[in-house]
């Protein structure tokens, strides 16, 4: 099977089901970031390669076929996907983590070692996935339920971020 088809030469894509959309639409916007999000907790697991970071992939790749599949044929497609369970899970893991932090005292700079920069990195990229899936969400209230988990990972990343420093020892620099 060849890797290019030439159906998007024009500009268009298929979501899953087969309508066709502009490649500037916004649902692409957001499966696009939620894909680049992907990508950037896989270069973080290749350096803390942690299951749970591995799990969040898995939940990545169900909330970027979500977007990339009209809400009315979700039930066909994501019946069995149980993101409020696994929000449950990254809530858990935040306060796990969170238990073992200092109090939070302000913005802290996204520097430390690679490591943490990167935690950081993948923060940011969430954040920018869950406003693009917040625009979703203001046409059509069934996006509420990926953009809450971009949310919670978003906290989650930042939190990571934190975890970091107090296990290699590193200081948290503010500013």
């Amino acid at each position: 099977m060849k890797i290019y088809t030439k159906t998007g030469d024009k500009g268009t894509t298929s979501l899953v089901g087969g309508t066709r959309v502009s490649k500037a639409d916004q649902l692409l916007n957001a499966y696009g970031t939620v894909d680049e999000f992907n990508a950037q907790v896989g270069v973080l697991i290749a350096m803390d390669p942690q299951e749970f970071l591995t799990d969040i992939q898995r939940q990545l790749f169900v909330v970027g076929g979500m977007l990339a599949t009209p809400p009315e044929k979700w039930e066909k497609f994501w019946k069995d996907s149980d993101i409020q369970g696994f929000i449950d899970k990254v809530e858990a893991m935040i306060d796990e983590m969170t238990a073992e932090l200092p109090p939070f005292k302000g913005f802290i700079l996204p520097q430390g070692n690679a490591m943490i920069a990167q935690a950081h990195v993948c923060r940011t990229v969430c954040r920018r996935a869950e406003r693009e899936t917040v625009g979703l969400f203001q046409t059509n209230e069934a996006y509420e339920i990926p953009m809450k988990l971009l949310n919670r990972l978003s906290d989650f990343f930042f939190t990571l971020a934190r975890f970091y420093h107090k296990k290699m020892n590193i200081d948290e620099t503010c500013w």
